[in-house]
């Protein structure tokens, strides 16, 4: 069967014949499951849903509209057999279709591949006869409900950006601005983009498009005289000046840049080599896509720096190793040994530009000497060295004024502020100026990394109201730049919530909250972040256990990771053991700086507390008194132990004695 959304909702057989929906109701349950692309929404969330004020009987209307559509979309399904389509899964409903079989998602995976791969006449292509799946605006037929308006805007932006990529993609491959009629539209480039920029005038990007395929038809003086109308326009209405991409197109267009002109077209079947910039643009792309694509970008990435580095040219390397400004949010890396690879290729390239240099380029190979210098990964003169690094790049960037600089440099200083525990104040207020800084100038990988920074912040400190409003945020931004990783961390940061709520009267029950932990591991075991996830599971599943006062968990199935110095004399009292976890908690090292150092403390503390060592209380004591007010492991935004100060009050009074 086929469902189509971008438009009316409608839905067809295998033989292409309309399939009977039933009422407005049935369509809604329908189109709110299409939405959630194949993720489960609560029976809770659907009555909500569709109901600002669910009658009393809402639940039994909605299980009836279900067996309805279960009726119309799969008429041949034998009785007592289960469905295979609209299936019910823990508390609520999921549609289990190939996303070839919805036009919204096979909209959204051309424009995700088009934005992967390299300009090309046949990519336009494809991606103008996903444009053309649009029968008007999305959900049509549903204009009154709350979720749908929210999909619809969303939808309705990644076809804008949709029908910029392509204009994007036409110019880069050296289509004739004339003649880009590839979806059967008949309208020259120019006339396509002159009409999207006078119903959209204020994207600056259509205006840049716009301008630049006026330039290749041979208009210069037109496409300097668009890019003034579109300055007039954002100073008179917006009281904005153009950003930065614009205003270098306007000094390329003066000077008849060759950047202007468009790539050279392979012949078919050619083998084209990508050049170390364009692999490490390609680099950065895939980074955002996560799973193979991120442990591919990586790997691209150092091959770039290698690249570059042989040719000898010292400004080369610094513009290929500075150009994956990638958002960073968590403080131990993926892959430590390749991270200190590109840390010694920028420190040789810092040496070798001198004091002297570039300074926007010395400033992007600070800001990456400390991004890769993760803090968990780091100690000592290198540690010392990255921090100074990281106010270094941030002190250049705001004197150059580059917000896209800063922006980097400040993920830098962000993955250094864990220099002791106490400290979400001091993040929050990076990830609020990340948040303004990359609105304000059109960076919504940092917009992100910003309302993630916020949602760990106040996750912290207990805010699990804010902390949500950071997280819908940044699931928002994520969905219309597709930056499928944020739902994993977003995931697990609801299984955070699920856990604390545990503890309350009437809340979800502790299996609840396991069983949301190992569901969040599950989307993390693909994420490919392997730095954030060795370990993770056990670390929240103790700390689930710890809020109920239960023993720590065993077993071999429990791979502890790097956090096994801190769990392990726990794990040995939960075995009985109590003289060999004596001897473990003498030996737990302080913890890493990082994201879990207040969560690790508290695991000392317990275990001091359990054993009565008074020295380790004491230690662990000391080491928490500034974070007194906070969550322990909060800081993570993604687990909980429960509050620092109960670890604490526990500690001070063994340590005391």
């Amino acid at each position: 069967m086929r469902i189509d959304v971008l438009g009316a909702v409608r839905a067809c057989d295998d033989d292409g014949g309309p399939i009977a929906l039933g009422g407005p109701r049935h369509r809604e349950v329908l189109a709110r499951l299409v939405a959630a692309e194949g993720r489960m929404v609560t029976a809770d969330t659907l009555v909500g849903d569709l109901w600002p004020e669910p009658p009393a009987r809402a639940l039994g209307a909605l299980r009836t509209f279900v067996a309805a559509l279960r009726r119309a979309i799969e008429p041949g399904r034998p009785p007592r057999t289960p469905p295979r389509v609209l299936v019910t899964e823990g508390t609520g409903y999921a549609l289990r279709l190939p996303r070839a079989a919805v036009d919204a998602h096979r909209f959204q995976d051309a424009l995700a591949q088009a934005r992967r791969s390299p300009p090309s006449p046949e990519g336009a292509a494809a991606l103008g006869e996903a444009l053309s799946s649009w029968r008007g605006p999305a959900y049509a037929d549903l204009p009154d409900a709350a979720w749908a308006q929210r999909e619809r805007a969303r939808l309705d932006e990644l076809r804008l950006q949709a029908v910029e990529l392509r204009a994007g993609l036409l110019l880069d491959a050296g289509q004739d601005s004339g003649d880009a009629g590839d979806a059967g539209q008949g309208h020259g480039l120019v006339a396509e983009l002159g009409a999207h920029v006078a119903e959209h005038p204020w994207r600056e990007p259509a205006w840049g498009l716009l301008a630049r395929a006026l330039y290749r038809d041979g208009r210069q003086a037109d496409a300097l005289a668009t890019l003034r109308r579109a300055r007039t326009m954002l100073v008179e209405q917006l009281g904005l000046d153009p950003g930065p991409a614009l205003q270098r197109l306007e000094t390329d267009i003066l000077n008849r840049s060759a950047t202007l002109e468009a790539a050279p077209r392979a012949w078919p079947g050619t083998d084209v080599r990508l050049g170390p910039r364009t692999t490490v643009e390609l680099a950065r792309t895939l980074a955002l896509a996560g799973s193979d694509a991120l442990v591919l970008s990586r790997r691209n990435r150092l091959a770039a720096i290698e690249a570059a580095e042989h040719t000898g040219d010292v400004a080369l390397t610094a513009r290929v190793i500075g150009a994956y400004d990638v958002p960073a949010i968590w403080s131990r890396a993926d892959d430590p040994g390749q991270s200190r690879a590109v840390v010694s290729a920028a420190e040789r390239t810092l040496t070798a530009l001198g004091p002297g240099g570039p300074p926007d380029l010395r400033a992007r190979l600070l800001a990456t000497v400390a991004v890769e210098s993760r803090s968990a990964d780091t100690c000592g003169s290198a540690a010392q060295n990255a921090h100074r690094a990281a106010r270094q790049a941030e002190a250049l960037a705001r004197k150059l004024g580059d917000p896209a600089l800063l922006a980097f440099a400040l993920n830098g200083v962000f993955l250094h502020s864990f220099s002791r525990p106490g400290l979400a104040p001091e993040r929050d207020g990076i990830g609020a100026e990340l948040v303004t800084l990359s609105t304000r100038h059109g960076l919504p990988t940092f917009a992100i990394l910003g309302r993630l920074v916020r949602m760990q912040s106040a996750s912290a400190r207990g805010d699990l109201t804010a902390a949500d409003e950071h997280a819908t945020a940044a699931e928002g931004i994520a969905s219309v730049h597709e930056s499928p990783l944020v739902s994993v961390l977003t995931l697990w940061f609801r299984a955070r919530v699920t856990a604390a709520r545990s503890t309350e009267e009437g809340g979800p029950t502790a299996a609840a909250a396991a069983a949301a932990y190992r569901a969040a591991d599950e989307a993390l075991k693909t994420a490919g972040m392997p730095g954030l996830r060795h370990g993770l599971l056990p670390l929240a599943l103790l700390g689930l256990r710890l809020l109920h006062d239960r023993p720590a968990p065993t077993g071999p199935q429990y791979d502890w990771g790097p956090h096994l110095p801190w769990a392990a004399p726990l794990v040995l009292l939960a075995q009985h053991r109590p003289e060999e976890a004596r001897a473990a908690l003498a030996a737990t090292p302080e913890p890493p700086r990082d994201h879990l150092q207040e969560a690790l403390w508290c695991l000392t503390a317990h275990a001091a507390t359990r054993l009565g060592d008074r020295e380790s209380a004491a230690r662990a004591a000391t080491a928490l008194r500034d974070a007194r007010d906070e969550d322990a492991g909060g800081a993570s935004g993604l687990l909980t132990l429960g509050p620092v100060e109960r670890y604490l009050t526990e500690a001070e009074a063994v340590g005391a004695v």
